[in-house]
């Protein structure tokens, strides 16, 4: 016999069970959920979704901005046994509907705001026959007719290998991928990351820029909180802006706050007040490295300490992470307890400290694999590690510093040259918020590093200052021989600079 495990029980009835029915959930836009209000809310969606015929293993396909609309229905398609598949709900209705397609989801909830995708959806996605709107006009269902009636919103007796939800990478390299996670997953990202490193409680309460149709954003702002009977702090605009975050955290006063390098790096820059964060015990960064000079001028300015780490989607959320006890600025931190970690090299052979080699991981939270794409799963998943692709080195004193993913490291006149490095640097100006590096080739066919520069402000320095700056800090075969300073990078939705269009550009 299988031990029964759903995961949107255990995420909300237990609390309801425990007698703490009357405690926050969510708090958005000024309004305040209890987990009784969510739990109602939950089993309402999944008797909606039961009528209209989804069943358990099929999917629910989820263009949906951050929302209590959002968590119900997550929830209650994993109630039903059903998998919710979540997409980026600002990406074009072109994109929306290839990923759907894939995904062969027949039933799709869309945000009222995000409305007018849903027709350009459906011609790519024809396999769809129902759509929920937060909303709801004619040709839709709409959310009052969903959670119309609660009379069978039973949890489906799941267990933890059971398919639970999938999540789409976050498409640095190309088109995303569809990543298939359990039941199980949620628990063992919960108990091992937020239990360890954050130390998180039921007295917390957790607001995260990072939205929760990604993985980051998904333990920060749903899996984390509920998991301890915590509160979630929501904000559906996107994408948000320095003044609006810095209004939501002095409002509603998180302790634990979530963001990305890029973002934490215009927190500093605005003109915002210097006790915004007085509320906020830790900070956590994720998606990108971050600097370590973003990391000192927030601390400087606003008295709260960053944990910078990696996590994956493959991996549910973060397993290499500083502490508040072992924190070293500039690099991913260490292993957090739950994960195993190593660095190898092209031969699969452990590299010593000091060595740049490809980073492996294995843990509870992995996903199966990409839907319908065997091949590269297969070169993902191997047995119980998971090859991420990153290329890191680990210091004596066990900390672990990103190098660049493996397709972005240079070779410049025979020697290595990570972008994250010579960017770190450049950051390091005083008159640059943003770097990316990436090779071109010359007029005689050799690789030549060149930088895309984001200005503080104005015009930005001159390429002589930056070079000059170089000069002084890097080895000759290390520096940029060209530089742009450019408006803005291109990123994928979560922050993360998509380095091959810049390839592609040059």
């Amino acid at each position: 016999m299988r031990d029964e495990f759903n995961a949107s029980s255990w995420l909300v009835d237990r609390h309801i069970d425990n007698g703490r029915g009357e405690s926050i959930a969510i708090r958005c836009g000024g309004q305040a959920v209890s987990y009784a209000q969510l739990g109602d809310s939950v089993e309402r969606v999944a008797t909606g979704l039961r009528a209209l015929g989804v069943r358990r293993e099929e999917r629910v396909g989820m263009v949906m901005l951050d929302s209590v609309e959002f968590v119900a229905t997550f929830l209650g398609a994993m109630r039903i046994g059903a998998v919710p598949v979540l997409t980026n709900p600002l990406l074009p209705a072109r994109d929306l509907g290839l990923i759907l397609a894939d995904s062969r989801a027949q039933v799709l909830a869309v945000s009222e705001e995000r409305r007018a995708v849903i027709k350009d959806i459906l011609a790519a996605a024809p396999e769809i026959s129902s759509v929920i709107t937060t909303g709801g006009d004619a040709g839709t269902v709409s959310w009052e007719t969903l959670t119309k009636t609660d009379d069978n919103g039973r949890p489906h007796p799941t267990w933890p290998e059971s398919p639970g939800f999938w999540l789409c990478t976050s498409g640095t390299t190309g088109l995303p991928k569809l990543a298939m996670h359990r039941h199980g997953d949620i628990p063992a990202s919960c108990e091992t990351y937020a239990a360890s490193v954050l130390s998180i409680t039921e007295a917390d309460r957790c607001f995260s820029v990072g939205p929760m149709f990604h993985a980051y954003g998904l333990g920060n702002s749903l899996t984390f909180p509920l998991a301890v009977g915590a509160t979630a702090i929501l904000e559906p605009t996107r994408p948000p802006t320095p003044d609006l975050v810095a209004a939501v955290v002095q409002a509603e006063k998180p302790t634990l706050f979530f963001c990305i390098p890029t973002f934490y790096a215009a927190l500093t820059n605005a003109d915002i007040p210097d006790d915004t964060f007085q509320s906020v015990r830790l900070a956590v960064s994720a998606a990108e490295p971050l600097p370590a000079e973003t990391f000192l001028k927030f601390r400087d300015r606003f008295a709260t300490t960053i944990l910078d780490g990696i996590g994956s989607t493959e991996m549910l959320h973060i397993f290499v992470s500083n502490t508040s006890d072992q924190l070293e600025p500039g690099s991913s931190g260490v292993a957090v307890p739950g994960y195993e970690i190593r660095i190898i090299d092209d031969a699969g052979a452990d590299v010593p400290d000091g060595e740049p080699g490809q980073l492996i991981v294995k843990g509870e939270s992995a996903a199966m694999g990409y839907w319908c794409k065997s091949e590269i799963s297969r070169s993902t998943f191997r047995g119980h590690w998971v090859y991420t692709g990153d290329l890191y080195v680990r210091s004596a004193e066990g900390f672990h510093t990103y190098l660049g993913r493996t397709d972005d490291m240079l070779r410049v006149g025979g020697e290595w040259v990570s972008p994250a490095e010579v960017e770190g640097v450049l950051i390091e100006h005083p008159d640059v918020l943003e770097a990316a590096v990436v090779g071109e080739r010359d007029d005689a066919g050799v690789i030549r590093p060149i930088a895309h520069v984001i200005p503080v402000s104005g015009p930005g320095p001159a390429p002589q200052e930056l070079t000059k700056w170089c000069k002084d800090r890097l080895a000759g075969f290390k520096r940029p021989k060209r530089y742009e300073i450019v408006p803005d990078l291109p990123k994928t939705s979560t922050g993360k600079i998509q380095r091959y269009k810049l390839r592609n550009q040059a």
